[in-house]
């Protein structure tokens, strides 16, 4: 009787020897800026051929794993996988399937109100507490010393600070995609839509308010006034961000 199963896809020896070395790196086994050993003892330990070992390489490299330097007797330098490339590589997921900035921004509604509920049930006793307030102590230098540029890149910081402070690295890893798809729409944002400097300080001494605020009410353990401040905040910047055609926009990913 004919099969019509489909066939079983034997991994190619390179596939298994780069699958290997994925592992050491994956588990900690082996570190950032570590070396492998050169290419003629891995010949030797692993058994398989200059080709092959090749291949393996240029696997990890495509997964930014390893680097190699061509010509150098030194072995590849270990890397390890980057939230940043990762969250990089969603956002073009996501741009393809014509993902709109409101999507985006009520997917970031969905996940902060949360962590600031879990962060003002723990009184600001959670762990990442002290880098959310370094973040927002360095906002307050920036307001004050006129680094407005400065000011706007690091807003998103303290967003990421402030998923981070509770610990859970699902939703740090899930915010960082968002707030750098969101960073690209803002800063394109800004560029068709020029504001005056007084606008543009009386906007971000409004802001740094709202933040400060969030805090004290969280070291304060005011939960249910925690999250309506702070679902009032991004339901404001929302606002501006995702208002005005704006929000049927498609994310852009590729915008730097």
């Amino acid at each position: 009787m004919e099969n019509h199963g489909a066939r079983i896809r034997v991994p190619k020896t390179s596939e298994l020897v780069a699958d290997q070395i994925r592992a050491q790196i994956v588990r900690g086994e082996l570190k950032e800026g570590d070396t492998l050993p050169p290419e003629g003892a891995l010949l030797t330990t692993l058994g398989v051929s200059r080709p092959t070992l090749r291949e393996a390489f240029r696997i990890l490299e495509a997964e930014n794993l390893i680097s190699v330097v061509r010509g150098s007797r030194s072995g590849a330098r270990v890397h390890q996988p980057s939230a940043d490339l990762v969250s990089r590589y969603a956002g073009y997921v996501l741009e393809s399937q014509g993902t709109t900035i409101a999507d985006l921004y009520a997917a970031r509604l969905a996940i902060e109100p949360t962590v600031v509920r879990w962060l003002a049930t723990a009184k600001g006793e959670a762990p990442g507490m002290p880098r959310l307030k370094d973040a927002l102590a360095d906002l307050d230098a920036m307001l004050k010393s006129g680094h407005y540029d400065e000011f706007i890149d690091n807003i998103s910081h303290f967003h990421q600070a402030l998923v981070e402070a509770s610990g859970n690295k699902t939703l740090s890893f899930l915010n960082r995609m968002l707030l750098n798809l969101g960073r690209n729409h803002q800063n394109d944002y800004q560029r068709r839509h020029p504001r005056s400097t007084e606008e543009r300080v009386k906007s971000f001494r409004a802001g740094f308010k709202s933040y400060d605020k969030l805090i004290r009410l969280i070291e304060g353990g005011d939960v249910e006034g925690a999250v309506a401040h702070w679902r009032l905040h991004l339901r404001n910047a929302n606002e501006t961000w995702a208002t005005r055609g704006e929000g049927e926009r498609i994310v852009d990913s590729l915008r730097p």
